[in-house]
C-alpha cells in the first residue's frame, strides 16, 4: 500500500514556522513528509532534521525528500529522544519545530498495522515495531482493573467498566486475536440505543489502547519544555494535536513557558525568579477551515498552538 497521508493545516503550519531560508529546523514526526516537503521547499542554505519512530515512515520520508539533498537529515527516534539526534548531527538550537500528533493515513489503513476499528488486522497498534508492547497483550493480559483505569483515562469512555468487564470474560473462553473481535465485544458492552451515537462506539477505546501501546502521553509535557529550550531567540515552536488529552498537555507547557511569576496569587512580592521563555503567537488554538474539514475528515478536531522564543 502507497504511504499516502494528507497533512492537516498545512499552509497554517508553515506560517506558524515562520521560515528562515538559512535557519535549522526539526521535524518531530516527518510521517509522509506532508509538512516536511514544504518546509524544504522553503529553504536555501538551511538544514532540515526529520525524525519518526516509525521505520517505514521514515524510510518513505527519505525517498520524498531525496530531490532535497544534504538539506534534509533523517534520525529514527521517538521525538522525545531528540537529544540523539541533535547531538548526532552537532545541532546547537533550531530556528523552529514542528509536532504533528496525529496518526498517518498509512497507519490506519494499513490493516496489518491494527490501528482501525474499521479494517480487520492484528491486535498491534505498534508506531515503532521493534518494541515488545502490543494491543494484542494489552487485551489479554492486563487485569480488568488496568483496562478499566486506561479505557476511562485515555479514551475518556463512560462504559469502560462495562467493556472492560465484557472482554475479561471473553478472553477467557479464548484470546481476543483481531481488531473486529475486540470491536464486537465493545458493540455488546455498550447499550444499543447510544452505541452508534457519536461518531463509532470503539473509538475510544482504540483510541486509548494506541496512546498506552505507544506512550503517547509519557513525559510529553517534560520534552515540550525541553523542545521550547531548544529554540533560537525568535525560534517558533508549533504543535498539532488532535484530541483534548493531548491539547490540554500543550496548553498547560505552553502556559507556564509563557509565564512570568509562578508564585501564588495572594503572596505580597515575587519570589521564585521565574521569567517567561516565550510568547504566544496564538493563545488561542487554530482549528481547520470548513473547506478542509470537508475535504480531509481527520482535520475535524485538529488544533494548532504556536509560540515564539524570547
Amino acid at each position: 500500500m502507497e504511504f499516502a497521508h494528507k497533512p492537516v493545516m498545512l499552509s497554517e503550519c508553515i506560517e506558524g514556522l515562520k521560515i528562515n531560508p538559512k535557519g535549522i529546523y526539526l521535524d518531530c514526526t516527518v510521517g509522509g513528509a506532508g509538512h516536511s516537503t514544504e518546509i524544504a521547499k522553503k529553504l536555501k542554505t538551511g538544514t532540515l532534521l526529520c525524525l519518526d519512530k516509525d521505520e517505514i515512515a521514515l524510510k518513505v520520508a527519505k525517498e520524498r525528500l531525496s530531490e532535497f539533498g544534504e538539506k534534509v537529515k533523517f534520525f529514527h527516534c521517538d521525538f522525545k529522544d531528540f537529544e540523539q539526534a541533535k547531538q548526532s548531527y552537532k545541532i546547537d538550537a533550531f530556528d523552529g519545530i514542528l509536532i504533528d500528533l496525529g496518526i498517518s493515513s498509512y497507519q490506519i489503513d494499513t490493516p496489518e498495522r491494527g490501528f482501525s476499528y474499521m479494517h480487520e488486522g492484528a491486535l498491534d497498534m505498534r508506531m515503532n515495531q521493534s518494541q515488545e508492547l502490543t494491543a494484542y497483550e494489552i487485551i489479554n493480559q492486563w487485569s480488568q482493573a488496568e483496562l478499566v483505569h486506561i479505557f476511562k483515562e485515555y479514551g475518556e469512555e463512560q462504559f469502560a467498566n462495562n467493556i472492560a468487564k465484557h472482554l475479561v470474560n471473553e478472553r477467557a473462553k479464548q484470546p481476543i486475536k483481531t481488531t473486529f473481535d475486540l470491536v464486537k465485544i465493545i458493540e455488546q458492552s455498550i447499550p444499543a440505543k447510544i452505541r452508534f451515537k457519536g461518531g463509532h462506539c470503539a473509538k475510544k477505546v482504540f483510541q486509548a489502547l494506541r496512546i498506552v501501546v505507544n506512550g503517547e502521553l509519557d513525559g510529553l509535557y517534560e520534552t515540550l519544555l525541553a523542545l521550547a529550550r531548544n529554540l533560537k531567540p525568535q525560534g517558533r515552536l508549533v504543535v498539532l494535536t488532535f484530541h483534548s488529552l493531548e491539547d490540554r498537555i500543550v496548553k498547560r507547557a505552553f502556559t507556564l513557558l509563557a509565564t512570568d511569576c509562578l508564585c501564588p496569587p495572594k503572596a505580597p512580592i515575587c519570589t521564585c525568579g521565574h521569567h517567561h521563555e516565550v510568547i504566544w503567537v496564538n493563545k488561542k488554538p487554530i482549528v481547520a477551515s470548513e473547506q478542509e474539514q470537508t475535504e480531509n475528515s481527520r482535520s475535524h478536531s485538529a488544533k494548532l498552538r504556536v509560540v515564539e522564543k524570547v
